[in-house]
């Protein structure tokens, strides 16, 4: 296949099929079906005996960032409740394509393009389902018997102010005026046995419901979910739309509803097969310095300050339950892998309902942690069409925040593979013609770029690049050839030829 110059296409796949809903098939419905299915592909280790104190920080710090590394499951861990265990690095080999209900061996672009064609481009909700029973009541604890502490919370980085519970869970709130149920994915530090902290950066819905909550003076009901399943961890992680509740989104994925509990102190529903729950009020007055902690950009970048406080009305729990743990680390790491995925899906999908035709791909590099660097490719079809998809790319709804750059290219580039991308963007830009700049754009006290001073008043905003790396689009013809293969030919040298690189 070849472009309209005739240039080779070397890497973009055909793209995905979207199958019909009883063809998807996601492999479980909570975290342990979910290790089982891990543990029949051979990619789980277990680790007996590490400390919550050092040993589980410094073994994640190790596999988190090699994208073949196992999962790894630490148990009997000293010091902490029977038979709790903590869960590490699920979003790599070949699970990760089994978390989304895909084969092993589809590549990023296949991936992602198959996320966004079978469960983001025609979203199918089914409401959640309210039950009395399931194993998350196996253990409940109330008033005194509440300890969050004899849990295996691990110290994730060595200069973090406190344990963090929540790195790999999700948040339940409710908005007070319309009763609309969220999933948000934010940092959860234990400050006692009974309360907890957790930051949440301004503009993200969980935030919006806090701060209508404070507005009132009233204090915030929420739930907290520190072992979930997940492909609903994934969900609330990514930009749903607001108005969605991500329960019902997951059972549209699934063909069905999830089942759910209601919190005996706030009502708000969580799954009745979570590991550990915590439920309990945030209170408007209530703030204790939270942090610091080693954030996604690979920086310290929000250092301690006040936040709100949950003081902590119950706790569920499985027998033996298992801490779902995704620290950050210095991207590229896991938590980049998995955002990379699901939000360049949703991506590919906002622009496109934005009316930027004939977007090819998109790709939120692991790098920048799936959000400071985008790279777009486009079948131009007329002058100004690169321009307009990044600026589209990066003030949508999942580019918006905290974004630094977008590299818009041709259709011919991968702009998965990030050695590609960077070659289109030298040698297809022209450094005083190519590169727009948004100011005053949605960033995060995260942001190690912003300068303190900037941060204590509030001011966290910062600018975008959008480069224009496609070929000029008034004498495209003329621009040199690529001396690479036809796809067919690059195809047939794979699979003849590949074994020399095995």
């Amino acid at each position: 296949m070849a472009d309209d110059m005739g240039n080779a296409i070397g890497k973009v796949s055909d793209g995905p099929v979207a199958l019909a809903p009883n063809e998807l098939r996601i492999p479980y419905d909570n975290l342990r079906d979910w290790l089982e299915e891990a543990e029949k592909l051979g990619e789980v280790r277990h680790v007996e005996g590490a400390t919550w104190e050092r040993d589980i920080g410094m073994a994640s710090e190790v596999v988190l960032h090699d994208e073949k590394a196992p999962c790894v499951v630490f148990e009997n861990i000293p010091g902490s409740l029977d038979g709790s265990r903590v869960l590490v690095n699920f979003f790599a080999g070949k699970r990760a394509n089994m978390t989304l209900g895909f084969d092993a061996e589809m590549r990023k672009l296949e991936l992602t393009d198959s996320f966004r064609e079978n469960y983001m481009a025609d979203l199918r909700e089914i409401p959640h389902e309210i039950v009395t029973e399931g194993p998350v009541l196996e253990n409940v604890k109330e008033g005194d018997d509440i300890d969050v502490e004899a849990f295996p919370t691990p110290m994730w980085h060595e200069q973090d102010g406190g344990r963090y519970i929540g790195t790999g869970s999700y948040n339940v709130t409710r908005d007070p005026d319309t009763g609309w149920i969220n999933i948000g994915t934010y940092r959860v530090m234990v400050h006692s046995k009974n309360e907890v902290g957790f930051y949440i950066s301004p503009g993200k819905h969980g935030r919006i419901h806090r701060d209508k909550y404070q507005q009132r003076n009233e204090p915030m009901p929420a739930v907290i979910v520190c072992g979930g399943d997940p492909m609903t961890f994934l969900m609330g992680c990514s930009e749903v739309p607001p108005g969605v509740c991500e329960f019902d989104v997951v059972g549209g994925f699934r063909g069905k509803a999830m089942k759910m509990i209601e919190g005996r102190h706030t009502g708000l529903p969580f799954p009745a097969d979570a590991e550990i729950v915590l439920e309990g009020f945030v209170h408007p007055a209530d703030k204790r310095p939270e942090g610091p902690f080693g954030e996604w950009t690979g920086y310290y970048g929000s250092l301690m300050r006040e936040e709100p406080v949950m003081e902590i009305k119950a706790v569920y729990y499985r027998n033996n339950p298992i801490i779902l743990g995704c620290p950050p680390q210095r991207p590229p790491d896991e938590l980049a892998r998995y955002r990379a995925v699901t939000r360049s899906a949703l991506l590919k999908e906002n622009i496109a309902k934005a009316g930027v035709p004939d977007v090819s791909a998109a790709w939120l590099h692991e790098v920048g942690t799936a959000r400071m660097l985008i790279g777009v490719s486009i079948k131009q079809r007329y002058p100004g069409h690169a321009r307009q998809a990044g600026h589209i790319a990066c003030q949508c709804h999942v580019g918006a925040y905290a974004g630094k750059y977008v590299i818009v290219t041709d259709e011919d580039v991968d702009v998965s593979d990030l050695e590609e991308l960077i070659w289109a963007m030298l040698t297809r830009s022209d450094p005083a013609t190519s590169i727009d700049i948004v100011n005053n754009a949605w960033s995060t006290h995260l942001d190690p770029r912003i300068p303190p001073w900037e941060k204590e008043k509030g001011n966290l905003t910062n600018s975008r690049a959008i480069i224009d790396a496609c070929r000029p689009f008034h004498w495209k013809d003329e621009f040199p050839p690529v001396n690479a293969p036809s796809r067919e030919i690059a195809q047939e040298s794979r699979e003849k030829w590949g074994y020399l690189c095995d």
